[in-house]
């Protein structure tokens, strides 16, 4: 049967869903997980990223992370998904990857699997919930199995979102921290957890 097979696919501007995919990563693979990290491609121009000297910086740092591929999705057993939030829904960068994914999902490729979601703000709340439940609504058409973290951990109650791990970057002012940190770790482990469960049983 095998260890869970996961992708963590997420698109990030200025470093903050960067900070949280690694989290993810590092704590799914202390969990047993097989770990594909994966960004998605930037949309946005040149001009735009250079208007920010954070965006332009965590363009070049995380050019080195592979692209998605639909592949990434139909190789995992669980997908995490990961977007700042963008008038309350997810980036258009992460939805155009979603986009792609139609032949898949009419093959019946994206179904019976794990699925869970991460983002983050500039501001407080700034449509951190509407923005996973809005991805999460994919995850139904997909046929998957939502996994939120819901408060089944203390370090829940202090990150304060059971639907995923988020963070308020207040324009960068306030770093990825510690409670974020713990809260991307409690929703590793319940994906990993999970994802493992029905992959035993399946066997």
């Amino acid at each position: 049967m095998g260890n869970v097979k996961l992708s963590i696919i997420y698109y990030s501007s200025t470093g903050t869903g960067t900070e949280i995919a690694n989290t993810l990563a590092a704590e799914a693979e202390a969990a047993g997980a097989e770990v594909r990290l994966r960004r998605v491609a930037e949309l946005a121009p040149d001009a735009a990223i250079d208007s920010n000297p954070a965006w332009r910086a965590n363009v070049d740092a995380t050019s080195s992370v592979p692209e998605a591929t639909a592949d990434d999705v139909v190789w995992a057993d669980a997908v995490l998904f990961g977007s700042p939030t963008r008038f309350g829904n997810i980036s258009s960068q992460l939805k155009q990857f979603i986009d792609t994914l139609g032949g898949q999902w009419a093959q019946g490729l994206l179904a019976d699997k794990v699925y869970s979601g991460f983002t983050s703000t500039s501001t407080t709340h700034g449509g951190q919930e509407s923005t996973l439940l809005a991805l999460y609504n994919t995850f139904h058409h997909f046929g998957g199995i939502v996994v939120a973290p819901g408060y089944t951990d203390g370090a829940k109650f202090a990150d304060g979102n059971p639907y995923g791990t988020s963070h308020v970057d207040a324009q960068g002012a306030n770093k990825v921290d510690d409670t974020t940190r713990a809260a991307a770790a409690v929703q590793a482990r319940r994906v990993v957890s999970v994802a493992q469960a029905l992959k035993n049983g399946r066997a």
